[in-house]
């Protein structure tokens, strides 16, 4: 047996986290963020379909920034936000300034701008956005397709829940096309509204997956005094869009359903022993981390399992919450931190290639420099990749078919 010291088996995880989405009677949870839509394969000269934070960020300024909207005063309204030491491409960061100065704009210019300049600039960032994340998956299966597919696999005593921040809708076009019934929060066919009553009491089919956009959604639009969510091609023709990406004291009606859906995610994890499964997610995002993790100390039976890109060092903000959280575990490509432990994948036994974990665990080796006659050895995990998680739940639809 090899020396575990500072490191935690891959094989031994996987198994788990099998073993878990395998339990019909468990409940079960995923958290979907920002770097999802990067696992959808398109050709090089479309990819990615959406950008991450800071390549949304730059489209956006770029087109505020046209000469065609100077009237916007756009370069004036950035100047702003560096005096105050805040990124500028960070579009989450520039709506969430243009909210608070918005917030004590009534009666009088704040930095220069007027209350009606702030809420056009609202607005126009808003629309942007939508244009830029207004698409579709492609024709092939993608791993959004494969992510629903898993959940029509197993016919569960508790429903799936999916809380994502995302604002586009590929996982709603991934569970429309897989014929998976989904409940969003709103009901009505003509004009639909949030139904809070239904989200409170959790009064839907156990069937019905449950989908929960934490920071509103394209297809959200307001009313004088509700929200609702279009239909189809209406879209296109919503005066504004609701994304809430800045967490300030909205008016009642947009608060709502930001406050309902981010309650709906701690009691989610307090109620009874669960699992979250988080992929996408960097924890960059203060108050969703408060949520979970005053959830996660209220219920300490409950835990999130975090599938991160990429190298744990890359995300120093999540590290220090999980050397401090025994029941948070991230596992990155090279290390994972489990019950507070850090330490390198590396497998108790030989490893084999067995059902669905060769898939996911990669063996690497490199010449030694101190030695020219071995290698080094390392392993890599590699599920905080979306499509290899859509890979890997694809292949547990087919074993668990083929038990069946």
């Amino acid at each position: 047996m090899k020396n575990m010291k500072n490191s935690h088996d891959p094989i031994k995880q996987i198994r788990f986290l099998s073993q878990t989405l395998s339990n019909d009677k468990k409940p079960l949870s995923f958290f979907l963020s920002a770097g999802c839509p990067l696992g959808v394969e398109m050709p090089e000269d479309k990819w990615p379909l959406i950008p991450a934070i800071k390549e949304l960020s730059q489209k956006v300024n770029a087109e505020l920034l046209n000469e065609d909207k100077v009237h916007l005063r756009y370069a004036e309204f950035i100047e702003e936000i560096k005096k105050d030491g805040k990124d500028h491409e960070n579009i989450e960061l520039v709506l969430s300034f243009a909210r608070s100065l918005t917030e004590v704009s009534i009666g009088g210019a704040v930095r220069g701008f007027s209350q009606e300049e702030l809420i056009e600039l609202e607005k126009q960032i808003c629309l942007i956005i939508a244009k830029l994340i207004n698409v579709e998956l492609p024709d092939e299966i993608t791993p959004y397709h494969k992510f629903a597919s898993w959940i029509a696999s197993i016919d569960r005593e508790k429903a799936v829940e999916i809380f994502t921040t995302n604002y586009d809708l590929l996982m709603e076009q991934a569970l429309e096309e897989t014929s998976v019934p989904y409940f969003d929060g709103f009901v009505g066919a003509r004009n639909t509204f949030f139904d809070l009553r239904a989200i409170e009491e959790n009064a839907i089919p156990n069937h019905w997956t449950r989908l929960w956009k934490i920071h509103g959604s394209l297809n959200w639009y307001q009313s004088e005094n509700a929200v609702h969510r279009s239909t189809g091609s209406n879209i296109q023709n919503q005066e504004s869009h609701l994304i809430y990406p800045s967490h300030l004291k909205y008016d009642q009606s947009r608060k709502m359903p930001y406050l309902a859906l981010i309650d709906r995610l701690t009691s989610s994890i307090k109620k009874e022993p669960s699992v979250l499964i988080s992929t996408g997610y960097s924890f960059n995002d203060e108050h969703i981390n408060d949520s979970i993790l005053n959830a996660l100390k209220a219920n300490p039976t409950s835990m999130v399992i975090a599938l991160l890109f990429g190298n744990l060092s890359d995300y120093p903000r999540a590290e220090e919450i999980a050397k401090r959280r025994p029941n948070i575990s991230l596992w990155a490509f090279d290390k994972a931190i489990i019950g507070t432990k850090k330490g390198d994948w590396q497998p108790v036994d030989d490893f084999e290639a067995e059902d669905n974990i060769g898939n996911v665990i990669k063996k690497e080796e490199k010449d030694d420099p101190e030695n020219p006659e071995s290698k080094i050895i390392s392993w890599k995990l590699t599920l905080g990749d979306f499509s290899r998680l859509g890979d890997f739940l694809q292949e547990l639809v087919g074993n668990e078919n083929e038990e069946n």
